[in-house]
């Protein structure tokens, strides 16, 4: 299988093809970046030449695309690849506003190509054990949830609204979100928030808390920021809290660690995880889905569902 890729801009390009590196029988045989500063590292370390126009890129031959681009840039590379029949992983949030994620939707299903978002979340093996221990009912009713997606400021475009659409809140939201409807198969009936500026001398939002109410019934809460100081030995967390009227458990996406602390330098400590990689299962999920004929394990839809709940949050904050 060969795959493009379309842009470079969200550092998760990189881990994706370090996640194709290891499957057998797939090449990225082209990229797409119209960046000038990335292209000549980007060729030097792929090996690829790097296309700066769309036209030059979906000359190339291959058979799907993986999309890291800005978040409002989403749609336009969406479109131009289902209109090419290349199948798509993209990048979280699907986009910034729900007429976009809509078009795409609809885009993609008009050329019959796959659209799967990108929830890595969803591939990590404490979140795929808490997925079964509340289908087996291990844990009863589930009652209510509490959730953290809390880390560093990212900086660049992510803190420029007309490239990011939303600063924490919309970065560090649709993760959880995501998570929750899938572990109890139910929408989000209502949204209150508490969103604000605190960590980070910047313009747009760095911290937020979101209550929730599912349509059967169950709470939640959950804390979205960038309140990691850049020293902070790992990015951030993913926390969930399940509470069920027979047993909680709690799950730390980023426990699965080795924390070693140093007597001299800069960094105090560091984490080294050790534990499954979330973005490798990604990948190889796409692949298979694709060589397989499958549906897509996270849909479009499944991103729609996200980003109008962030989208939402923002909204009733003011």
């Amino acid at each position: 299988m060969k795959i493009g890729m379309m842009s470079f801009a969200h550092m998760h390009a990189y881990s994706y093809v370090q996640a194709l590196e290891k499957l057998e029988n797939v090449t990225i045989t082209a990229i797409f970046d119209d960046e000038e500063k990335r292209q000549a590292d980007l060729q030097d370390r792929y090996g690829v030449s790097v296309d700066t126009t769309y036209e030059a890129f979906f000359e190339k031959v291959f058979d799907a695309v993986i999309i890291c681009s800005e978040n409002t840039r989403h749609r336009e590379m969406v479109e131009q690849a289902a209109k090419h029949k290349k199948h798509i992983l993209c990048e979280k949030p699907l986009a910034t506003t729900i007429e976009d994620c809509l078009a795409m939707i609809e885009c993609c299903r008009e050329h019959d190509v796959i659209l799967q978002t990108a929830f890595p979340v969803r591939y990590c093996k404490p979140i795929q054990e808490l997925k079964k221990k509340i289908d087996d009912g291990e844990l009863g009713e589930i009652i209510a949830f509490r959730t953290t997606n809390r880390g560093q400021n990212p900086g660049g475009w992510f803190i420029e609204k007309e490239k990011s659409g939303g600063g924490a809140v919309l970065d560090h939201t649709v993760h959880m979100v995501d998570i929750m409807r899938w572990l109890i198969n139910s929408e989000v009936k209502t949204v209150d928030a508490y969103i604000s500026t605190m960590y980070n001398d910047i313009e747009i939002d760095d911290a937020g808390i979101l209550q929730l109410e599912f349509e059967n019934g169950v709470i939640a809460s959950h804390d979205a920021s960038w309140s990691r100081f850049p020293n902070y030995p790992t990015w951030g967390d993913v926390t969930i809290e399940a509470i069920g009227t027979k047993k909680t458990v709690i799950v730390d996406a980023m426990l699965e660690h080795i924390h070693t602390y140093f007597k001299y330098g800069e960094t105090p400590s560091e984490f080294d995880f050790v534990g499954q990689d979330m973005d490798e299962g990604l990948i190889t999920d796409f692949i298979h889905i694709i060589q397989e004929h499958k549906k897509p394990s996270i849909t479009g839809e499944d991103g729609l569902r996200a980003v109008e709940v962030a989208l939402l949050a923002y909204q009733v904050a003011k």
